[in-house]
């Protein structure tokens, strides 16, 4: 099985380059956060592995004589991995240390998923040595060419079959590229196994997690729905709260995400429920909730590079108002409205809601993006009009 060249490559060893920071990398199991780093490391630590372990728990100094950073070097510098050492307990502890006195000997990497991404929030003692990085599935621009342009791309053309392996398969790389129903079945139910039965086991009590996994099922028929916390509760018997702070560790946990509504300048906009999507599409049959959530997972990969490579500050959100009027995205740059999206399986009859809240938002441009057209040449944000676009030609436009 190839292995498919990531635009992320680019990016960290343009991070290394240019950055004393350490680079942190977090994201779903599977998403290639270890291959992808590990082709740019020179020494590779990882937390999973006891030599390994052994060597970070001597400290800092134990770690710089294993990767000879005391060597006299010339040129670049050597390229350090540590890989889920959020594992350990004293994890940001071991990093500031190591950081502190080796910053100017070696750059460094740190990768890991969940707990990654949720512990460096909260009390961050790391503040300034690092900026942060999430890494994404495969995307329709990504297998066009792994060069990051800022901003839109130029449209270019995805081959049928690649756009109907990505569509049938998914993003992650290993059951993209194996493209067999079989082993995408099997690596599905491995991966939900794994993330409830181990990544989520020491981030709850062991007695709730069979809840937590009806949760989970619950949710993934759901890609795309507003989430009711109130109904999850009764169907699950447990309060409001819990079923907030379960949703909250799934979406930390990369099973899912949610989308909030936007409501500036909206009259009567909705404020409270959020939408709820699953991360990997591959498993959804509903072509409706598919294409839906396919597009959203393309657009929060395009608002997380944008933001983290410095270039604005992007979020994803969604429009709807009492009167039932909605949008199903809306992507804000610098807290402004920047372009509206309403997905479609294959309905091409405009939606009235797009006009409607573009006037209302003062948003630049408003698609009504349709799964099943053919691809055009022409670049969809040459227009600023409510618009009909294929998908085809509209993903290949993100980052």
């Amino acid at each position: 099985m190839n292995l498919q060249k990531r635009l992320y490559e680019g990016v960290f060893r343009e991070h290394l380059s240019n950055n004393r920071q350490m680079c942190f990398v977090s994201g779903a199991r599977q998403v290639g956060k270890t291959t992808t780093c590990r082709t740019l490391g020179d020494h590779y630590l990882d937390w999973d592995n006891w030599d390994h372990q052994r060597i970070i728990l001597s400290g800092p100094a134990a770690v710089a004589e294993f990767c000879q950073l005391n060597k006299l070097r010339q040129g670049k510098l050597p390229v350090v991995v540590f890989d889920e050492i959020h594992k350990y307990a004293r994890w940001k502890n071991f990093l500031k240390g190591f950081f502190d006195v080796y910053a100017d000997d070696c750059r460094i990497i740190v990768t890991g998923s969940s707990r990654l991404d949720l512990f460096k929030r909260g009390g961050d003692s790391l503040m300034g040595r690092y900026f942060p990085y999430h890494m994404h599935p495969l995307t329709v621009s990504e297998l066009l060419g792994t060069k990051v342009h800022e901003g839109i791309h130029r449209t270019r053309k995805l081959s049928s079959e690649r756009w109907n392996t990505l569509w049938t398969y998914g993003g992650y790389p290993e059951p993209f590229l194996k493209a067999n129903s079989r082993h995408s079945r099997r690596w599905q139910a491995l991966r939900s196994e794994r993330l409830f039965k181990e990544d989520l086991r020491d981030l709850t009590r062991v007695q709730e997690l069979g809840l937590l996994e009806i949760l989970g099922r619950l949710l993934a028929d759901r890609s795309g729905e507003q989430l009711v916390y109130a109904n999850l509760a009764k169907d699950i018997q447990v309060s409001s709260n819990t079923i907030k702070s379960w949703v909250r560790l799934l979406t930390e946990s990369y099973y899912g995400f949610l989308v909030r509504p936007w409501y500036k300048n909206i009259t009567k906009s909705l404020r409270k429920e959020p939408k709820w999507y699953l991360r990997d599409w591959a498993g959804i049959d509903d072509p409706g909730k598919k294409a839906e959530t396919f597009t959203a997972c393309h657009l929060l990969k395009a608002v997380n590079l944008w933001t983290d490579l410095g270039l604005g500050q992007f979020d994803l959100c969604y429009l709807r108002d009492k009167q039932k009027r909605e949008v199903d995205f809306i992507v804000i740059k610098d807290n402004q409205p920047w372009f509206l999206v309403e997905v479609k399986y294959a309905d091409s009859a405009m939606s009235p809601a797009l006009e409607y809240f573009q006037k209302q938002t003062h948003a630049e441009h408003a698609f009504q993006v349709i799964i099943t057209e053919d691809y055009i040449g022409k670049s969809c944000f040459d227009i600023g009009r409510p618009v009909i676009v294929p998908a085809k030609t509209f993903l290949s436009e993100l980052i």
